[in-house]
């Protein structure tokens, strides 16, 4: 202990040492609702987030002081007449909106004033904003309206309003809700870069609306409103086993609109969806989120959403009422074109027939450039792998789908051709899961290889994590679970792109961390959240997959999967160190974990689906299910505590002693220390999850580490088991085999799949497997959070969660010559970086301002521990904000 203290003073003397020059500090990275100056927040309370922007050794925040006014000139110079928190004696760098009551449709100005250890005030830093929406359903104006009922009605529709402004306009705002999909466009432009809003929910529980600048597109006098309709989820026109089609909200899309103006005079005017409103139907013949995209270029009206377009000839609209009574903001990261990239390889296959290769499998869609004659119909059939003679094969992805007839091929888009020299299409509201494109043309067209774009589509969530070894084939790894995760992130998390595109809870518990690891992914989970909170039932069960249309109450769903109720918030709470997806989630946590407590009296339950597709070996579902649901009961338990519950804190610890007991009596062998039949899933799984008696645990982790070595260091393991093997033996001084497991490059294992030229993740680790065989799958994507936990050591701290504290432990592999993982966490940029060197090994720490970190020293026989030079012999070191250098030198 003494150790310890002595390097905590000598890094808060250079800290102050250090600190003669003062150079500025400030709060910087300010965000509302995890967002940059975000417009339409609906909520009453927002959350403001910041980071202290200082660079000296030991920077700490000791005070911050919120204003928020209407003005920014006023808040510039001190002033916050909407809230002015006061000096707040507090190192937190979140806070809760508690001023005077928001007004709708209001542009509010705040920023953030920090004071330093030394109790110095700080430079006056940016002022950031944010823009309230509706805040009240009575604040709309706007009617919803369509075109017809007609849900088998195939052709997507137009609607276009015009209107003149004869007054200077200061801003003008534009809130879209809709059951379906939409894009709308001003005077010709179309609003935006979103791609597929407003995201998909459970329609007739709760509906999104989105808040738009369009002030650039208006003009004074005539201006033209356009809005194109799409299907979305709202009428699924497709069939397949999920019975999409059956939805008891499904109807013929519809929308409400306000286009709110603010004139130079401070008056105001709201232009409005209305019966006042035209229709006709649009060159878009058919649309499915699930399938494709069909055009048919012969049908465009040039000028539609522009004011001079002659109406005459379109149709009137019809009311209809709202899909929910629940209409809330769209606060979150948007679906966008976040890649567009070439086609790498071109080739013609006959003489209608011509293949594409992006040379990456992708979620999102392809344009393509063509000319031929009017009426010539292209095909474009999208794919992930080919067949022998180069076809594109499909096999693998299209066996859930159910076709009534053949007009709606999978994954196909169809172009008909206008016959107006060179055209272009790009399906709107459909994405797919593909590398390949085949193009047939019924009749020649002009074609080459600059002829296709690819665009990778999906929730445009920040960069806030990287990877980089001296294994290129790790880095493949890596760089592969992100591709897949990001394909599978269209405002909710799905199981894969093409085949399903449905939210799969298993799979979204699954890459949890290392989705948060990678990307600032809290928006689009939170908002998933509320999905969840819509689809529970009033006894706690879930669905397994979240929306959804009915399908997947009674099978798919148990604690292995659906813990997403429990697993997601907790991990919110560790990785921001926000506790407001826990209290929204804790009744609905309570109520599931109820649930199972009520149809497992033993404290077993054989709920679930298993270790699904494991290499050979399998696990019993009661094992992996009560290992989730013991995690459940603990995760609750801890929640209650830190809400101030603490009835339901000793009732639900309680209960995880009962379900722990019960287990441990039934599966472990407490004179081998084996669980079950002693296969990697039986042990890593209670080792992974806690259920472990303390006693036992070496032992245990002995064990799995003597199955893995039996096996050759290659995985024998499904869905569940890969998510606990590496860390179960990391975590248990077995780092080393755990990277010869994670680092395999044949059968079994994710290198074998990067060796085959994976792009993606697989959901087999059989490539030749006949069925399971998505090629872009998230599932067995633990992997990417183990390189930052496992290998970097970077974990958060569940006492001083959000990287308040950062856990530190390190591990030197020895068949890698440099790692480096960094995460930018919500106090900064957090890196954890080592090399060997002709001396030893280098290793390299940046803590960031106002945070600490916990390192645990490897201890490495034969040499000995520098800090900047000086020998050391602490094993465990708490290091204050800065960059330090540790070297294990020979003695």
């Amino acid at each position: 202990m003494r150790k310890l203290t002595a390097v905590i003073i000598t890094l808060v003397f250079c800290s102050i040492s250090s600190g003669f020059s003062q150079p500025a500090f400030s709060a910087a990275d300010m965000k509302c609702e995890y967002l940059v100056n975000p417009l339409g927040v609906d909520t009453p309370k927002p959350r403001f987030t910041w980071c202290l922007n200082d660079s000296r050794p030991g920077a700490r925040q000791t005070a911050y002081r919120i204003l928020v006014d209407i003005d920014s000139i006023a808040l510039s110079t001190g002033k916050g007449s909407i809230w002015n928190t006061g000096w707040v004696k507090s190192d937190e760098q979140l806070a809760i909106f508690s001023g005077d009551e928001l007004k709708a449709f209001t542009k509010y100005f705040w920023r953030v004033d920090v004071t330093d250890q030394r109790k110095k005030k700080s430079t006056v830093g940016k002022i950031a904003s944010f823009e309230t929406g509706m805040m009240n359903q009575k604040n709309w104006q706007g009617s919803w309206i369509s075109d017809t009922e007609d849900i088998q009605l195939k052709p997507a529709p137009y609607f276009r309003k015009t209107f003149a402004t004869t007054k200077r306009i200061k801003a003008a705002r534009a809130y879209m809700a809709a059951a379906g999909l939409y894009e709308l466009s001003i005077n010709g432009q179309r609003v935006g870069n979103h791609r597929l809003d407003p995201m998909y929910t459970r329609f007739d529980r709760r509906t999104l609306y989105v808040t738009y600048d369009v002030t650039p597109q208006l003009q004074a006098g005539e201006n033209a409103i356009g809005v194109l309709l799409g299907n979305g989820w709202y009428n699924h026109q497709s069939t397949a086993v999920w019975n999409f089609d059956k939805a008891n909200w499904r109807n013929r899309p519809a929308f409400c609109l306000d286009l709110r103006i603010t004139y130079e005079d401070g008056t105001t005017e709201t232009i409005s969806s209305g019966k006042d409103w035209k229709t006709s139907l649009s060159p878009i013949i058919f649309n499915s989120i699930y399938t494709a995209e069909h055009y048919d270029a012969r049908l465009e009206q040039p000028g539609w959403n522009t004011a001079n377009f002659d109406d005459s000839k379109w149709r009137s609209v019809i009311y209809r009422s709202a899909p929910s009574v629940n209409v809330v903001a769209q606060v979150m990261h948007p679906i966008r074109d976040v890649e567009e990239m070439a086609a790498q390889g071109f080739r013609q296959l006959n003489d209608s027939t011509y293949l594409f290769d992006l040379g990456r499998n992708i979620a999102g869609v392809s344009s393509i450039t063509v000319q031929g004659a009017a009426g010539t119909i292209v095909k474009l059939k999208h794919g992930e792998r080919l067949y022998k003679n180069g076809y594109v094969d499909m096999s693998n992805i299209d066996e859930h789908y159910r076709p009534t007839d053949n007009t709606d091929p999978f994954q196909t888009d169809i172009f008909i051709l206008s016959g107006r020299g060179e055209e272009t299409f790009k399906p709107r509201f459909n994405y797919k899961g593909f590398q390949y494109v085949e193009v047939t043309s019924s009749k020649p067209i002009t074609i080459g290889k600059s002829s296709l774009r690819g665009y990778f589509m999906h929730s445009d969530v920040p960069v806030a994590g990287q990877v980089r070894s001296s294994n290129p084939v790790l880095d493949k790894i890596w760089h592969a679970t992100n591709n897949s995760y990001l394909s599978n992130l269209f405002g909710y998390p799905t199981d894969c792109p093409q085949r399903e595109k449905n939210g799969w809870t298993g799979d979204a518990q699954i890459a949890i961390e290392t989705g948060l690891y990678s990307f600032e992914g809290i928006t689009v989970y939170e908002k998933w959240l509320a999905d969840h909170r819509d689809e529970q039932q009033p006894n706690g069960v879930l669905p397994s997959i979240v929306p959804t249309s009915g399908w997947g109450y009674e099978w798919g769903n148990g604690p292995d999967w659906t813990s997403t109720i429990a697993i997601i918030p907790w991990n919110i709470y560790l990785f921001y160190g926000d506790k407001k997806l826990l209290v929204d989630c804790y009744d609905h946590i309570k109520r599931y974990v109820d649930h199972i407590t009520g149809i497992s009296p033993t404290g077993l339950t054989t709920w679930g689906l298993g270790d699904w597709v494991p290499v050979k070996s399998k696990t019993p579902v009661e094992l992996t299910s009560t290992c989730y649901y013991y995690a459940d009961a603990v995760i609750l338990a801890r929640a209650a505590q830190i809400l101030g519950k603490e009835t339901d804190y000793e009732k639900y610890m309680a209960l995880s002693v009962k379900i722990k007991d019960a287990f441990n009596a039934k599966y472990l062998n407490r004179e081998t220390g084996i669980y079950g039949d002693g296969v990697q899933t039986a042990l890593s799984v209670p080792l992974y999850w806690g259920l472990v008696p303390e006693n036992l645990k070496s032992k245990v982790a002995a064990n799995l580490a003597k199955r893995v070595e039996a096996d050759n260091y290659y995985l024998d393991v499904g869905l569940l088991g890969q998510k606990a093997i590496l860390s179960a033996l990391s975590e248990n001084d077995y780092a080393a085999i755990a990277y010869k497991v994670a680092a395999q490059e044949t059968y079994p294992s994710w290198g074998w799949w990067i060796r085959n030229g994976a792009t993606t993740l697989y959901e087999n680790w059989n490539i030749a497997a006949s069925r399971d065989m998505s090629l872009n799958h998230i599932m067995f994507g633990e992997i990417g959070a183990w390189l930052y936990k496992g290998i970097g050591g970077i974990k958060p701290d569940p006492a001083q969660p959000g990287f308040k504290n950062i856990l530190l432990k390190p591990h030197f592999v020895e068949e890698l010559s440099q790692f480096e993982a960094s995460h930018n966490g919500p106090y900064g940029k957090i890196v954890s970086s080592w090399k060997r060197t002709a001396d030893g090994i280098s290793y390299t720490v940046t803590v960031p301002a106002n945070s600490t970190a916990t390192l645990y020293l490897p201890v490495i026989n034969g040499l000995q521990v520098q800090l900047n030079g000086k020998t050391i012999a602490a094993t465990t070191m708490q290091l204050q904000a800065g960059e330090f250098l540790f070297e294990w030198k020979h003695r």
